[in-house]
């Protein structure tokens, strides 16, 4: 597939910026076990070293989907009003590539006997890159390989049971572009996510925790999932997730709790827009490590 066109079936499905469209950040099926990629309030909340990796493969089969890596690192201090994080996201889309690279940093109050409200701000740099090979096969491109820096901030209440978080990972338009002005155009617009949860006890072995987010990005179609999770015997997460946006999906989750410190998980999208003749669905693996300072303080069981 010639790779002008190959990225502009890409970029029009996903509302990616070539001729002029907004770039979004990536969203993903297991969101709410990820949430520290687009919320720096949830930094710490865990009360433990937290590492979460992961790993999605978007639109198996159709060449130049794309492919999408997260870690973030995140810890409440001794003082556990605060919470420190590290955030990277890295993004290849056809021949192109975004990365995010981005420290979290929270301050946590009580605002009731159960629950806690979360202050965030993100700082940090957003790296835009156009492959070689590609400005060399075409003579009108020429290399984009650009840093720039930006800002985020949001906000998290909750408690045991239920969430609430409102966030913008970035606060800075950026614009990348070639020297034509006109193939290649690349912009970074702000994007904010509206999330939320809750869980219900069915009986002592079963819990139900419907979860949602929306996601609003300028000059980009609105996106939100809604989910719905069951956790048995305080070990297996099973559950189904439907996006409504212009590529409507469904999806299927599976989470495993290995032990009290590794978590393992796996979903998977089979989508319902233009793309689905070209593909057999997207694949999404996380992994979830974490180190408990305290055993007595750590809230255990988490849901979120």
């Amino acid at each position: 597939m010639n790779t002008i066109k190959q990225i502009s079936i890409i970029a029009a499905l996903l509302s990616f910026p070539l001729i002029g469209k907004a770039q979004q950040l990536p969203q993903f099926t297991q969101y709410m076990f990820n949430t520290i990629s687009i919320n720096p309030a949830y930094a710490g909340s865990r009360e433990a070293l937290n590492i979460t990796a992961l790993h999605r493969s978007q639109w198996a089969g159709f060449e130049g989907g794309p492919q999408t890596q997260t870690l973030s690192i995140h810890s409440p201090l001794r003082n556990e009003k605060v919470g420190l994080g590290f955030s990277l996201i890295n993004d290849k889309i056809g021949d192109q590539n975004f990365a995010y690279i981005f420290g979290d940093f929270s301050y946590t109050i009580r605002t009731g006997v159960n629950t806690e409200l979360a202050f965030g701000l993100k700082g940090g740099f957003s790296h835009y890159n156009l492959d070689q090979a590609t400005v060399s096969q075409d003579n009108t491109l020429e290399n984009i390989n650009s840093w720039t820096p930006n800002l985020g901030a949001g906000i998290y209440l909750h408690s045991d049971m239920w969430y609430l978080g409102l966030s913008a990972p970035r606060f800075i338009n950026q614009k990348y572009h070639d020297a034509t002005d006109v193939l290649i155009e690349a912009n970074e617009r702000v994007s904010y996510y509206l999330t939320g949860g809750y869980v219900f006890n069915l009986n002592k072995n079963l819990k139900f925790k419907p979860s949602t987010i929306f996601k609003l990005t300028n000059g980009a179609p609105a996106s939100y999932d809604v989910t719905a999770n069951f956790l048995i015997n305080e070990k297996l997460w099973l559950g189904a997730a439907y996006r409504f946006n212009d590529a409507d999906s469904f999806g299927a989750i599976a989470d495993f709790q290995v032990s009290d410190q590794f978590r393992i998980g796996y979903a998977y999208d089979y989508p319902k827009g233009d793309i689905r003749p070209y593909t057999s669905g997207s694949h999404e693996i996380i992994l979830i490590y974490e180190l408990k300072f305290i055993k007595s303080k750590l809230k255990s069981p988490r849901y979120f």
